[in-house]
């Protein structure tokens, strides 16, 4: 074949193809043939009690990572992964030598400075500073030197003794009131470093206490950190406990349901997992604001689990039941057809058809609310709809 006919050879099997694409997007209200048979439903309103649905995620109602308090080697792990552990049960044990030798010194200090204040227990109080052993020393001294300083003032001033002698008695006085008045600042701050030494003696019986880490509720292990002969550190991971019962359902609710969920409502909940049973829960919290990129917000449910057949983190389905009561628009599923991304419904007017763009709202067995597009009352096709156009001529079958 020479060039010349090989062009026109590829201009004939172009025009063609083209033809026959024109003849294949012929629409639909370029009919032959007749009318299309169709059969038909009236739009009918009906009052519903609304109903919210939505899918979300179980989570554990409480969950904490329990971590080590204080410096140590483990010295025993008493639960695993999937345990279920009670409240105050002992978890980890971790050593304690070196807590109890630092608590030894801290009382020593304590009972030292106890004694210089002449308290025999540390839950004793100084009642008045006066009547402390220091305290009384310096205020006997105090009253022996001005004893002596007015012996001798009355001697001097009788001629009988020296002034050498006056003013030494003066000097002794003034002295020993200085050593009085310190007494009592120091003995202040040794009731001062008593107080220190009781906060110390309640820290170091705190971290004493942390050395055996209890579980802080009842709770199954979700993850264990930690082997017995490690040596951790303060805040170093050694367990995660969850608890299941009940378990918090999260769901994302539309904006516009907003004003149907309330606090204290029935949820029925189902999970894959188990195909032919309802769990029940009621709603426990509601977000106080909507999302603004999903338009949507957040409305937690709490589930019973007291067999623990449960599982966080599952997928879950809820339908909440509410109080709204409506009169909605229903028309059978089947007289709604996609077309091209938007949901169409075909009103018989007649002996032709009128192609809707309708907004589609709840669904129920068989049927599906419209929201937008149709009225009450007006005849829907329900059958032969990839045929149907606007304009297209029908015939309503016989029932």
């Amino acid at each position: 074949m020479s060039y010349p006919q090989l062009i026109i050879s590829s201009c004939l099997i172009a025009g063609t193809f083209f033809t026959g694409c024109k003849q294949n997007a012929t629409p639909a209200a370029k009919q032959e043939g007749g009318p299309v048979k169709v059969s038909t439903a009236a739009v009918k309103a009906r009052s519903v009690q609304r109903v919210v649905e939505s899918v979300g995620t179980l989570f554990p109602y409480d969950e904490a990572i329990i971590s080590a308090e204080i410096d140590g080697r483990v010295e025993k792990v008493n639960a695993d992964l999937g345990d279920l552990v009670q409240a105050s049960q002992v978890l980890v044990s971790i050593s304690d030598e070196e807590q109890r030798y630092i608590l030894a010194q801290t009382e020593a200090q304590m009972r030292q400075a106890l004694e210089r204040l002449g308290l025999k227990d540390e839950r004793d109080r100084v009642k008045d500073i006066r009547e402390t052993p220091d305290a009384r020393r310096a205020r006997a001294e105090l009253y022996d030197a001005e004893t002596r300083y007015k012996r001798t003032r009355e001697l001097v001033d009788q001629g009988i003794g020296p002034q050498s002698d006056l003013d030494q008695a003066q000097a002794r006085f003034q002295s020993m009131q200085a050593s009085y008045d310190s007494t009592l600042n120091q003995t202040r701050n040794l009731i001062q470093e008593v107080e220190r030494f009781r906060a110390q003696l309640d820290l170091q019986r705190k971290k004493l206490r942390d050395a055996t880490v209890r579980a802080p509720f009842a709770a199954f292990v979700k993850d264990r950190q930690v082997t017995a002969g490690q040596y951790v550190r303060t805040n170093t991971p050694l367990f995660t406990l969850v608890k299941i019962d009940p378990l918090r359902l999260r769901i994302e609710v539309p904006e516009r349901m907003a004003p149907w969920v309330r606090v204290g409502q029935v949820a029925e909940v189902s999970l894959e997992a188990f195909p032919d049973r309802q769990f029940q829960g009621k709603v426990w919290r509601i977000s106080p604001t909507v999302d603004q990129t999903k338009r949507t917000f957040v409305v937690e449910a709490l589930i019973e689990n007291s067999k623990n057949e449960l599982k966080p983190g599952s997928y879950a389905r809820a339908r909440l039941q509410t109080n709204k009561m409506e009169t909605i628009k229903i028309v059978p599923a089947r007289a709604v057809n996609y077309v091209l991304g938007t949901n169409k419904a075909f009103v018989v007017k007649g002996d032709s058809v009128d192609a809707r763009d309708v907004k589609l709202g709840d669904r129920f067995p068989g049927e599906i609310e419209i929201l937008e597009g149709v009225e009450e009352g007006d005849l829907v096709a329900t059958s032969n709809l990839g045929r149907l156009d606007t304009g297209v001529k029908v015939q309503i079958a016989s029932k």
